[in-house]
C-alpha cells in the first residue's frame, strides 16, 4: 500500500527529523527507512512500531490517521489489502485500513513453511480465526493444537499465544481481533 511510505515520510518531516536521525533513534538502518519511504519495501510490524515509537507515535494512531486520509469504500480488492507483516515470513494483509472508526482488525494471514510468531505473547483483545489452507499450530497458554483447513480458534488474547506453520507448504487463515491492536 503506497500510502504507508508517504505517511512515514510525512510524519518524519513534521517531526523535523532526517532519515539518519530517525535511524539513530529507532535502531532501524537508514537504508531501510529510505526504502520504506519510497515504497520499495513493506515494513514488518516490529520495524514500523520501532520507527513510529522513535517519532512519538503508535501503530494505532498511525493507521487511524492513515485511514482517515483515505477515501472509504466498503469493498477491497486483494491487492488493496495493506501488508503489515512480512511477505517472506508471515504476511498479514489488513482489511479495512481506511474504514472510519474501525473497531475490528481483520487479517488474511499467510505463514510460509517454518514461519513462527516466536515466543508466546499476549495483549488485551479477543481473537478468532479459520484455517483456509495448509496447517497452523496454535498454542494458547499450555494448550497446543494443529489446525487444518476448516478448523478454527477463538480465545482471549491476554493468554500468551503463538502461531507456527510446521508444514512444507504455505498455510493461510482469516482472523479477526477486537479491539484492533493496530
Amino acid at each position: 500500500m503506497p500510502a504507508i511510505g508517504a505517511a512515514i515520510r510525512e510524519l518524519r518531516r513534521r517531526r523535523q527529523l532526517s532519515t539518519r536521525e530517525l535511524a539513530a533513534r529507532s535502531g532501524i538502518a537508514h537504508s531501510t527507512i529510505s526504502l520504506l519511504e519510497r515504497d520499495r519495501m513493506s515494513p514488518s510490524v516490529d520495524t514500523l512500531g520501532a520507527i513510529l515509537e522513535a517519532m512519538g507515535s503508535t501503530l494505532t494512531g498511525f493507521f487511524s490517521e492513515l485511514g482517515d486520509a483515505m477515501p472509504h469504500s466498503p469493498f477491497y480488492r486483494a491487492e488493496d489489502l495493506a501488508e503489515i507483516g512480512r511477505a517472506d515470513g508471515i504476511s498479514y494483509r489488513m482489511v479495512g485500513i481506511n474504514h472510519p472508526n474501525r473497531k475490528l482488525l481483520m487479517l488474511r494471514e499467510t505463514y510460509q513453511p517454518g514461519a513462527d510468531t516466536g515466543q508466546a505473547f499476549s495483549h488485551k483483545a479477543q481473537e478468532a480465526g479459520i484455517v483456509t489452507a495448509g496447517r497452523v499450530e496454535v498454542c494458547v497458554g499450555d494448550r497446543t493444537r494443529l489446525l487444518h483447513p476448516g478448523d478454527a480458534y477463538y480465545f482471549d488474547s491476554e493468554t500468551p499465544h503463538r502461531f507456527r506453520n510446521p508444514g512444507d507448504e504455505p498455510a493461510e487463515l482469516i482472523s479477526a481481533i477486537t479491539p484492533p491492536t493496530y
